[in-house]
């Protein structure tokens, strides 16, 4: 929910997984369900403690210091530490399955671009997955700029990330609204004075609050 009064919106930052794709996070946690692992577990072993900034393997892949199959095999051997035969890529490959929200996601985050605010995707990833994901979207129709981890070395909640988005976009906090699927991250971005809303599983209820924010009656 957005926990900071509506006022003039002027720009929108996005996140990508968890906004433009069913949450990683709930991959992860069905991809632990059919191991018979706990969800706190399953999370754990495949993003580490995903509000802090550490060394874990995923930590390190998001901010481009190792490459995925280094990355990869780290948590396979962390699992196998726990006695699980447990590959996160297996568990990800959720994310591109059939989605029925995504076109009218996309559709939305069209119109808002069209009206003429302005927007940015600030995503934590993986350089290996560049491609793919860009695939999935219209990434220049829906984006003035894209603010990626594995580029920038730097992974939310982290405020730069943030900043970043804002003086590019030349926009206050207070005139810009996050979405993120991550309530840390949503967090973050509004103790810097944005406006911040959590996505669920239904993201289109995401947009519904967005669009209330952007253009209230």
């Amino acid at each position: 929910m957005s926990e900071n009064s509506a006022g003039q919106i002027s720009a929108v930052v996005f996140d990508f997984g968890g906004v433009f794709t069913v949450s990683p996070f709930t991959a992860a946690k069905e991809g632990g369900l059919e191991l018979g692992l706990a969800v706190e577990e399953a999370l754990e072993l495949c993003f580490g403690s995903y509000a802090e900034d550490t060394d874990h393997p995923w930590h390190r892949l998001e901010r481009g210091e190792v490459g995925l199959m280094d990355a990869r095999a780290e948590l396979v051997a962390l699992a196998a530490e726990r006695g699980l035969d447990m590959d996160p890529l297996s568990m990800l490959a959720r994310l591109s399955r059939h989605d029925d929200q995504r076109e009218e996601v996309v559709e939305r985050a069209l119109k808002i671009r069209r009206s003429g605010v302005r927007t940015a995707l600030v995503t934590n990833n993986v350089l290996e997955f560049g491609d793919a994901w860009r695939s999935m979207i219209p990434v220049d129709e829906l984006f003035e700029l894209v603010i990626d981890s594995c580029h920038t070395g730097v992974r939310k909640p982290d405020p730069s990330m943030y900043h970043q988005a804002l003086s590019a976009l030349e926009v206050e906090p207070e005139e810009a609204a996050f979405l993120d699927d991550f309530p840390a991250n949503v967090a973050a971005a509004q103790a810097i004075g944005m406006h911040g809303i959590v996505v669920g599983d239904d993201r289109l209820a995401a947009f519904d609050e967005l669009e209330a924010l952007l253009w209230p009656s």
